[in-house]
């Protein structure tokens, strides 16, 4: 297994420029790349155990979304959506197909909630680089309550006096993500967590993330919801679906619903898992790798 590699790319918006920071694993000359992006308030080592397992096969890019970890904040706040996003990922795929000896920029894609999301909107464009899709307990329709609760958890600006209190906080407010042993617990608590110059441990996120949600009207949500099954609608690359069993984001009936149109994926539940399944248990990698190497 090869040693990460942290890079950057410089990418825009409205309101000016901005570096995407990403985490690059195996050989770099590999023109086969998979591109794997975390949920709203997660970052890309997430997918160590995923990129680890893969990167004999892929070059694994796993990119810090915009605000969050290693990457810089946006000015404009109003920009955490997802079409900036989608702007950003092109960028992103750009700069790491650029060396392709056919000209394509063609990836495979993993995208947990938020980056599932992400996924779809890239994968649904004429001419689009997604070539297949992973989409990890993420659907167009999302319960109007688990989004109400995300979008509080999102904004509070919380200081743990100590490393081991920040840690214990992101693995109560985590549980959904189902069982996981303490080394592991440990780990998706220290990617998420920075300390300041003044000895207090926060979140390693943008604050600023929870001001869209919090603009959201009721007119605006569905109309996003229609947007985003049109997108869905106009996805045709071979696509698998995951669902936790106890999910609360993705519903049983949401995750049916996208299995009978669009590009039909398969549906993998994972038993005792909410949102969203980690994917660094052995079982829940062999999915994925069964679904992207078939």
């Amino acid at each position: 297994m090869s040693e990460a590699r942290w890079k950057s790319v410089q990418c825009s918006s409205p309101a000016g420029l901005h570096r995407i920071a990403y985490k690059e694993w195996g050989d770099p000359q590999n023109e086969r790349v998979l591109v794997c992006v975390h949920g709203v308030t997660r970052v890309a080592s997430d997918f160590d155990a995923l990129a680890g397992a893969l990167c004999d096969e892929y070059r694994v890019v796993c990119p810090d979304v915009a605000g969050r970890g290693r990457s810089e904040r946006l000015r404009d706040p109003q920009l955490y959506a997802l079409p900036q996003y989608v702007a950003d990922m092109v960028t992103l795929v750009a700069r790491v197909t650029a060396g392709s000896q056919d000209k394509l920029d063609k990836v495979d894609w993993f995208g947990t909630s938020m980056g599932g999301l992400i996924g779809m909107a890239l994968a649904s464009l004429p001419g689009t680089p997604v070539t297949r899709l992973v989409l990890n307990d993420i659907g167009p329709t999302l319960d109007a309550a688990a989004m109400a609760r995300i979008a509080d958890y999102i904004g509070q600006d919380l200081r743990f006096p100590d490393y081991e209190t920040g840690a214990q906080f992101i693995r109560e407010v985590s549980n959904s993500f189902g069982p996981h042993s303490d080394e592991q617990w440990n780990k998706l608590a220290g990617d998420v967590l920075r300390q300041e110059p003044g000895g207090a441990w926060v979140r390693h996120y943008d604050l600023a993330l929870a001001e869209p949600f919090k603009a959201m009207s009721k007119d605006r949500a569905e109309h996003d919801q229609a947007a985003l099954w049109r997108a869905y609608d106009a996805i045709a690359c071979p696509t698998l679906l995951v669902r936790g069993e106890l999910s609360d984001l993705l519903s049983t009936e949401t995750a049916q619903a996208m299995t009978q149109r669009g590009p039909r994926p398969r549906l993998v539940e994972i038993p005792g898992v909410g949102h969203a399944p980690t994917f660094v248990h052995a079982d829940q990698i062999a999915i994925a790798r069964a679904f992207l190497l078939d």
